[in-house]
Order: structure tokens, then sequence, then C-alpha cells
């Protein structure tokens, strides 16, 4: 999610009207929760499995009406980081020996381990950014705040959330105020400037985190945001609810009894 903040809003979709808009912020977090639970938990090669979460997660994106543009681009970015962490899994010795150069060897078990990890992640980006997109950031932390998240935990994400983009602005200043001085114009000299702005930037943070922090409890702050009214569980919600723990169940039914 921090990957996308200041670069647009995230909650694009979060008026849409639809059957996931229908459901209580706190209903979406369980039922999301519940989702990445059961596709991480899922050991490697169970590809029936993960085919059953699939679908799941198809039906939610269609219910949701989230717009799908977005939606591929937001995942893109963020597989771009994850791809790094994937690229190691493919060299995992085990297996026939499929390539090998030197001490480098591709094997059946590191494609296995390389495809299971791969798909995983896939179906955990796009789940947690269909939740993203479609709920406003004070009704997402009120959720987690009514699942008992810690208040601090909540307020800390708050925090971040709201001031990031004055660092993102703070940044951008000192870099404009480096490139009118000419101060990047090899890489060695941009590699050391960019230290030095990351280090003036972080002491900057503390001292302005500080002095919001004092003027924030100056004016009645007790450790959360104003929250909005709570959404109420209706019958929706427990339907949902439901049918996210049958898909569950029924994943992991067919990887413990073996049914295909």
């Amino acid at each position: 999610m921090l990957l996308h903040i200041g670069a647009f809003r995230l909650d694009i979709d979060s008026q849409q009207v639809s059957l996931w808009h229908r459901l209580a912020p706190k209903t979406r977090v369980v039922c999301t929760l519940l989702l990445l639970f059961a596709i991480a938990l899922t050991p490697n090669g169970r590809w029936w499995t993960w085919f059953a979460y699939a679908l799941g997660v198809g039906v939610i994106i269609l219910c949701s009406r989230v717009t799908l543009s977005i939606l591929v681009q937001r995942v893109a970015v963020e597989s771009v980081f994850i791809s790094v962490v994937l690229l190691g899994t493919l060299f995992r010795g085990g297996g026939n020996v499929l390539w090998q150069w030197g001490w480098l060897q591709v094997t059946t078990e590191g494609l296995l381990v390389l495809g299971s990890v791969a798909f995983k992640a896939l179906l955990s980006l796009l789940i947690a950014n269909v939740l993203v997109l479609t709920t406003s950031v004070p009704a997402l932390l009120q959720a987690l705040t009514e699942l008992r998240l810690p208040p601090l935990l909540v307020a800390i994400m708050a925090s971040m959330y709201r001031y990031v983009a004055v660092l993102v602005s703070e940044f951008q200043s000192m870099q404009r105020a480096a490139l009118s001085r000419n101060l990047m114009g090899s890489d060695r000299w941009q590699r050391l400037v960019i230290g030095n702005m990351f280090g003036s930037l972080f002491i900057r943070t503390l001292d302005r985190g500080e002095r919001v922090h004092q003027a924030m409890l100056s004016r009645g702050y007790e450790g959360l945001p104003p929250a909005p009214d709570a959404t109420g569980v209706g019958q929706h919600d427990y339907l949902a609810l439901t049918l996210t723990v049958s898909l569950t169940l029924l994943g992991q039914g067919i990887y413990l009894f073996n049914v295909v």
C-alpha cells in the first residue's frame, strides 16, 4: 500500500455501489484476511486448491466493480519488488536438474517453488488491493480498531498515511535544491547527495513529528483520529463470512483429502 502513497488516491473505488461495498468494512477485512491466510498457508504445488481460491478472488473482483486497469497497475508495481525475492527460489536445490551453468542450476523443485510462491503472491496482491481500492482509509482504520488491533498501531498507520505526503513534498524540495546547484551531475555525486537527503529527511521527520504530536495533544488528541460512525453488521455480512469460510474449508479439503 505504501508504494502508492503520494502517487494517487488509495481508495479510488470506495464510492462505488456494489455487493462488496454493501458489506461492513470490518467484514471486508475479515474476508480478506481469511483468504490471505488460506492462500499463504497452503503448501507448494497444491494447484487445485489455489484454483478454488482464485475463483473466489475473481468473484470478489467482479462483485466489487473495481477499476481493473488501476488494479493491474498496482499489482504490477508491487510485483516488481516481489520478483527480486521470487528469483532466488528458482535456483533452489532438490529434484532433477533441468539446466546448469557453473554453480547455478535450475531444478524441478526450484520451478515448483517459484510457481507456487508466484501464484500465492499474485492472489494475495489481488485481494489485498481490492480491499484497499474499495475501502476508504478512515473506514479501514476504524475496521481495524473494531477488530481489536492495538490502538497504538492503528494510530501509527493513520499518522503515516496522513503525513507521508509532507515527506514526499520535503524530499522533492530537497531534490530541486540539489538540481539547482548542479549536485546531481554524476552517478557518484548523485548517490552521495541522495544519501545525505535521506539522512536529513529522517532528522526532520523526528523533529516535525514531535512538534505535531505535542500540538495534537494540546488540542485533545487521545491516540486515535475521529472515527466515522460504525457500520452495522447485517445478514449479507454473515452470508459473505459464511461463503468465505466455506471456500477456505473447500480449498483445504481438496488439499487434505486429495479430492483432485
